[in-house]
C-alpha cells in the first residue's frame, strides 16, 4: 500500500491554513482511492460532517488494511484510525500529528503540538494504541517532521542543520531514555528497509 499527500489551492475554507488531497494506492491491484477525505469518519463517537476535513500522514497497519492518520477540522488535529475494506475511520486521540505506525504494531510516533509559538511548537512523542497513553521521547527539539521507526526501539527524523543548509538526520530511543543521536549529515527522510 502507498500513500501520498498534495496541499490544495482553491479551497474556500482555506483561507488562513492549508488544504491537502491524500490518496493511497494498491501496489497489488492497482486499485487507487484518489481522495480519502471522502470515507465516512467517526469524531468523539458521533458521525462527522464538514467542508475543512483534510487528511496527511497514512501510515499502513501489516494487514494493509487498517490505517493510521492524522485528520484536521474545526480547527484541532486527530489521530485517526482507518478501514479500508469497511471504508470507515474514527478518531482516537486530538493533538496527534504524522503518526508512524512501530513494526509490531503497538505504538505510533508522532509530533505534538506543545507550544502556540510559531518557532517552536513541535515535540516527538510516542503513543501506546492499547491504552491511548502517550510519553515524550529524548529529543527537546522542534520536531516538524513524520519520524520513522528504523527498529522496534529506535526513531530517525530530520533536523534543519546547524549550519542553517540542509537538514541532518538524527535517530532517538522510542521509550523516553537515552539521547539523540545524529545519523547522517545532510539527509532527511528516513525510512527503514526490512530484508526479505
Amino acid at each position: 500500500m502507498l500513500s501520498w499527500t498534495a496541499f490544495a489551492v482553491g479551497d474556500s475554507y482555506a483561507v488562513s491554513g492549508f488544504s491537502t488531497r491524500t490518496s493511497i494506492l494498491d501496489l497489488r491491484t492497482g486499485y487507487l482511492i484518489k481522495s480519502i477525505e471522502d470515507i465516512p469518519l467517526t469524531v468523539d463517537g458521533a458521525r462527522y460532517h464538514a467542508p475543512d476535513v483534510n487528511y496527511w500522514g497514512v501510515t499502513f497497519a501489516a494487514d494493509d488494511n487498517r490505517f493510521y492518520a492524522t485528520v484536521s477540522t474545526g480547527g484541532r488535529t486527530h489521530l485517526v484510525e482507518g478501514d479500508l475494506r469497511s471504508w470507515s475511520a474514527r478518531t482516537l486521540k486530538e493533538n496527534v500529528e504524522c503518526p508512524s505506525l512501530s513494526p509490531d504494531g503497538t505504538r505510533i510516533a508522532f509530533k505534538k503540538r506543545v507550544s502556540a509559538d510559531p518557532a517552536d511548537p513541535w515535540r516527538l512523542y510516542v503513543l501506546d494504541l492499547a491504552d491511548l497513553s502517550e510519553h515524550p521521547v529524548a529529543e527537546s527539539r522542534n520536531l516538524d517532521d513524520q519520524a520513522a521507526w528504523l527498529d522496534g526501539r529506535t526513531l530517525g527524523y530530520a533536523l534543519p542543520a546547524e549550519d542553517g543548509r540542509g537538514t541532518d538526520l538524527w535517530s532517538v530511543p522510542a521509550d523516553g531514555t537515552g539521547a539523540p543521536r545524529l545519523l547522517a549529515a545532510g539527509a532527511s527522510s528516513p525510512a527503514a528497509v526490512a530484508a526479505r
